[in-house]
């Protein structure tokens, strides 16, 4: 084996990196969740592979969530596998909702059919929160009279 050859060492790769990545199906079911995954939500493998991704959803956004995801297995169509990424709210296994950023792969089946997506997610909580606080800080600044 070449020493760039990543293909036999492909599956631990995806499977050890930090970043989540999850897999689902066409319907929307996960198939893969690597340890990234389990950090940031605090599902086990076992807990999360052959569920819905509504165990990361949280309620309110579900209606939203699943229109697209449907839009997109129909047409193949998304502008998040582009590059673009997205920034969603999400939950964890305790409920705690947290922030996450993910870009997105469509994947399809031997004969070319959209099969399902996968996406690396990342965690950005924190740095959603400091952006909220200066963001707060900012306003309440610029609410008080300039000074004479």
């Amino acid at each position: 084996m070449d020493k760039w050859d990543v293909g036999p060492l492909s599956e631990q790769i995806v499977h050890e990196m930090p970043d989540g990545v999850v897999v689902a199906d066409r319907d929307g079911i996960v198939r893969f969740w690597n340890v990234g995954a389990q950090t940031i939500f605090g599902y086990m493998p076992h807990e999360a592979v052959g569920k819905s991704l509504d165990l990361i959803i949280p309620e309110r956004h579900r209606g939203r969530h699943w229109e697209g995801y449907r839009r997109v297995m129909q047409t193949g169509v998304t502008r998040y596998s582009k590059g673009e990424l997205l920034a969603v709210p999400a939950l964890r296994k305790d409920g705690t909702r947290i922030s996450v950023e993910f870009s997105l792969a469509l994947l399809h089946d031997a004969a070319g059919a959209n099969a399902g997506a996968v996406a690396v997610v990342r965690d950005v909580t924190a740095r959603w929160e400091r952006d909220k606080a200066l963001k707060e800080r900012l306003a309440a600044l610029e609410a008080k009279e300039p000074w004479t």
